[in-house]
Order: C-alpha cells, then structure tokens, then sequence
C-alpha cells in the first residue's frame, strides 16, 4: 500500500505470504512489477530486481521449504524514491552460504542448480542472508536518486 515517508515523497511498503508452491511465484511477482510500475517506483534495473525477487522466491520454496505446503514464504517490499528493497523469509532450517559452489567453476557449469544466489548477486546492489540462511535481504537503488541519497537496511 502506497504511504508516505517523511519527506513527503510517496513510498510503496507491503508485506505478503505466499504458499510454498512454485506456480506462485510468477501471479506474485507480476503483480508486484505492475505496482511498483503504477506507482512510479519501477527501477531503471526493473528486469535485474524481477529476475533476482524470482531466484529468491525459488530458493526459499524449492530449497528453504522443501514445496511443504504446510509453510509459507514471507515477503517484505520498500519502495522509495531512491532504492527497492526486499526480504524474503522461508520457514526452512536455512544453510550456510559461504558453502554454495561458484557456479562459474568449470566442474559446476554443467549443474542444472546452483546460480539463483550468484545471479542475485551479479543483479542487485547489496544481497546478504541472515537468520541462517532463512532471510536473504535484497536492495537496488534507483536512477531517480544519486549514491549519497540510498539508505541502506530499510527493511529493518
């Protein structure tokens, strides 16, 4: 829902669940780019923040929940004038990231997993998991704002 912050400038927050099924990733995420479109909180990387939000979704569904239908993923968004920001939660028993394989090393180019994590990285400005594993937090400025303006942690 569309609220505004202190300084007057409007600002997009919301918080949803979804099932622990992968045919729910996609109606989500449409959803949300179309908002954030109408709103006017659309980054110049808006593909970049797309592709990331939908590794992050899968992870915690296929990874962190295992598709259990009795969990659900939790997602948090902040839109702002000068970043997007997000935290998607999973009820998984989370991992330790520092232990995921380069999927640029030559013995894992042929694995069908392992880049969801790489590529959020390569996507967005600022990528960190905490809770072990089971919170990844996602940020990406936007062009309406110089680098001296982006807040970091919004989401906390």
């Amino acid at each position: 829902m569309p609220v505004a912050d202190n300084q007057g400038a409007r600002c997009l927050e919301l918080e949803r669940s979804l099932p622990s099924k992968v045919a729910a990733i996609s109606p989500f995420v449409d959803k949300l780019m179309r908002l954030m479109r109408k709103c006017g909180h659309a980054p110049e990387g808006e593909n970049d923040v797309e592709i990331a939000l939908r590794e992050a979704l899968a992870n915690a569904i296929i990874h962190g929940n295992h598709e259990n239908p009795g969990k659900h993923v939790h997602v948090r968004c902040r839109c702002e004038p000068s970043e997007i920001s997000l935290a998607i939660k999973d009820e998984g028993s989370g991992f330790d990231v520092d232990r995921i394989s380069d999927p640029t090393a030559p013995e894992n180019t042929g694995s069908a997993h392992g880049r969801g994590i790489y590529l959020m990285k390569a996507l967005m400005d600022e990528v960190r998991f905490e809770e072990g594993g089971v919170v990844v937090h996602m940020r990406k400025s936007t062009s309406k704002a110089g680098a001296n303006d982006v807040k970091k942690n919004s989401l906390e």
